[in-house]
């Protein structure tokens, strides 16, 4: 399996000016976003609480978090973004791509946009 990046513009929900982009790996194994703690500081984006989640390796480990939206192939979502290390490589989570109507081809390894949002 190859993988698949995409350029992702996060926003601070409360002052759409304050934004950061980067290439985000996207991840279909992941539930939420993930992004250098650095960036969501400097847009102005503050913990607002932490959750627990469980690597790859089974370690489950609890993790600040907070909502930005999050801006990709044309559209926004609101999302649970989590505080990443500072070198941390960005992760777009199935759920913003879910959202939005995304989803990755698996042969292909390239996203494709749904004909309509799944609503069930």
């Amino acid at each position: 399996m190859g993988v698949t990046h995409v350029t992702v513009t996060v926003r601070n929900p409360g002052d759409s000016n304050r934004a950061w982009e980067g290439l985000f790996l996207v991840d279909t194994g992941s539930v939420d976003c993930l992004v250098p703690g650095n960036h969501l500081r400097d847009i102005g984006l503050e913990p607002k609480g932490k959750r627990s989640y469980e690597l790859a390796d089974g370690t489950e480990i609890r993790m600040d978090v907070t909502s930005a939206d999050v801006e990709f192939m044309g559209d926004f979502v609101g999302a649970t973004v989590i505080y990443g290390a500072d070198d941390a490589e960005p992760i777009l989570g199935v759920t913003a791509l879910e959202s939005v109507g995304i989803e990755v081809d698996p042969r292909s390894q390239q996203l494709k946009r749904l004909p309509a949002t799944r609503l069930k």
